[in-house]
């Protein structure tokens, strides 16, 4: 890179960073305290928050938020001082002893490796369904948010936090830069102006464009900041996003006018107030130019289908408080490709009747990615098209989950078992995580309380959304009762490989078959908390298929489950 004059940068939000690492001569004894205090084992999501704290990225944040900013921020999108600030940072956690206000706390992970001490100024109730309505707009349990956060503590706790470690991270270390150490780097570029990209997706020829244009735009550097730490469910892993930024960043960029710099963020999936939370964090990492995507930071449709968001609701908002932000708004432009030009050019700028190509994103997973097709070189450079070939298996062979629910003695068990048989047909690799099977070994021990249900269908979610993410099929048949868990589920498996089939079996028809004698028991309350008679079924709102287990046999039924995943993509025809 060429040496030039250093340059003043955009001052961070707030006018300094926060800096909560402990200083190393102070680190043995900060430890050993530590080592006297009671623990909790915080979320992969707090950890990341707490990376961004200790960091200086949430500037002028300092901690986890205490009552006041969490309400006014839910409220007004402001810090109770009134500076803007539009998401909730807090520490959920569950009643405890060791939670009391004046107590020490050791902060660990979930591989119980020490991370830092909160001293408690501050312990207080919050509403999920407020948060939910206010944050994110919805309270649909399609949203993953919404989904995670029903399983986060009842209480939130708050207060001075001294950072022994940030969270290890063993991949990319010379990509993982502090906002200290962004700066640092920007300020050598010789260039005031900082174009910020924050992505959670591959780059194709379009985005280079645009980022390209964009710095040019204002004689800036671009900082291409991808998010690594928690995203959407059903994203490009993190791992093989990172070596295609790797690939175009060293190819086919100046490097006089690129910063390449990975972001832990845990993000929310909140649109418009998400998109301010970006502006306000690369303002931190000393960007002043923001480009917002349209439909930027969604989590896709409701259960009605529709989007959360509208497609500029982000940038709407973003240009509204761009003064305030000190980080001008920079929309993503719609670009299409001119074949007799070999070049890309924005959509308005194009002559009527000009020739254009252009690939959606749906096609790129349905007609290239998904049927094993690389991807024209017009429309992704060459070296990033093989990393998604050969991270991106043909979509028969990724993995899914089939996820029957319903009644016992719906029939869940049985159509099941005929599915298994005929997937088998199709040299599927199955595992088959039966309700009562799994109760017998993961889940030995637990009752049927509320609790203990969700955490049984936790357990099996989180082993099925494992082997779906190796390329498994798993055919999971639980009673499931409760919406919200099911839901996390799907979030936990990713909304593409989870197919929810509700066998809708009347409960008249479920006592019949009750060759056991549970419901008999239950009416006579000898059993306690039985689904259908005491305790509630909430009946899925919009499945991907229902069964009516009265008209149709196990194998009919069977069968329009292997017709749906036909369609999908999901299985092929044998030598098609």
């Amino acid at each position: 890179m060429t040496t030039v004059e250093q340059v003043e940068l955009i001052s961070p939000y707030g006018g300094k960073l926060v800096d909560l690492m402990v200083p190393a001569e102070a680190l043995p004894e900060a430890k050993a305290h530590a080592s006297t205090l009671s623990s909790i084992q915080v979320s992969e999501r707090v950890a990341c928050d707490l990376e961004l704290l200790a960091t200086g990225a949430f500037s002028p944040l300092d901690r986890f938020m205490g009552k006041a900013d969490y309400q006014r921020v839910l409220d007004e999108m402001r810090l109770a001082d009134g500076v803007l600030f539009p998401l909730p940072i807090t520490l959920p956690v569950d009643p405890s002893p060791d939670i009391a206000v004046g107590k020490d706390i050791a902060l660990r992970n979930a591989k119980n490796e020490l991370l830092a001490i909160m001293t408690i100024e501050e312990v207080y109730e919050w509403d999920k369904q407020e948060c939910a309505q206010k944050a994110f707009g919805s309270t649909d349990m399609r949203h993953p948010l919404v989904a995670e956060m029903v399983r986060w503590g009842s209480l939130n706790i708050s207060g001075p936090l001294q950072v022994l470690q940030l969270p290890i991270h063993y991949d990319y270390r010379e990509l993982r830069l502090t906002p200290a150490q962004v700066r640092a780097r920007l300020e050598t570029y010789g260039h005031q102006n900082v174009v910020a990209f924050q992505t959670r997706n591959p780059l194709h020829r379009v985005h280079e464009e645009l980022t390209k244009r964009a710095a040019q735009s204002v004689d800036g550097v671009l900082l291409l900041h991808p998010v690594v730490g928690m995203t959407k469910p059903g994203d490009v892993d993190h791992f093989t996003r990172v070596r295609t930024y790797k690939a175009l960043a060293d190819n086919h960029y100046d490097p006089d006018r690129i910063l390449l710099s990975l972001l832990p963020l845990a993000m929310r999936l909140a649109g418009p107030r998400e998109a301010v939370w970006h502006a306000i964090i690369r303002r931190n990492y000393g960007a002043n130019h923001l480009i917002v995507g349209r439909d930027h930071a969604g989590p896709g449709n409701d259960s009605t289908g529709k989007p959360f968001y509208g497609p500029y609701d982000a940038q709407e908002m973003v240009a509204q408080h761009e003064a305030e932000l000190g980080v001008k708004m920079v929309p993503f432009l719609q670009f299409v490709y001119l074949p007799d030009e070999d070049r890309y050019e924005e959509i308005n700028k194009v002559p009527a009747g000009t020739k254009t190509a252009d690939i959606s994103g749906t096609q790129v997973r349905n007609d290239y990615l998904n049927a094993g097709k690389l991807l024209p070189e017009w429309f992704t450079r060459p070296e990033v098209a093989e990393i998604l070939a050969e991270s991106y298996p043909p979509r028969h062979k990724q993995g899914v989950c089939i996820w029957f629910t319903g009644l016992s003695g719906a029939g869940k068990s049985t159509t099941a078992e005929v599915l298994t048989q005929l997937l088998l047909e199709f040299g599927k690799t199955l595992t088959v995580l039966d309700g009562d099977v799994v109760r017998t070994h993961l889940s030995k021990g637990l009752g049927f309380s509320e609790e203990d249900r969700n955490t049984n269908i936790r357990r099996i979610g989180w082993v099925a959304a494992e082997i779906t993410r190796h390329g498994g099929t798993t055919i999971c048949a639980a009673i499931s009762p409760y919406r919200a868990i099911r839901n996390e589920v799907r979030a936990m498996v990713g909304a593409d490989h989870f197919v929810e089939v509700f066998v809708d079996t009347p409960i008249e028809v479920c006592e019949q078959r009750d060759y056991k004698g549970m419901y008999a028991k239950a009416r006579r309350g000898e059993i306690k908390g039985f689904t259908g008679i005491d305790d509630p079924y909430e009946a899925p709102e919009h499945p991907e298929i229902t069964l009516d287990t009265v008209s149709c046999t196990p194998e009919e039924n069977a069968h329009k489950i292997i017709q749906h995943l036909l369609k999908q993509g999901l299985l092929r025809v044998n030598g098609s």
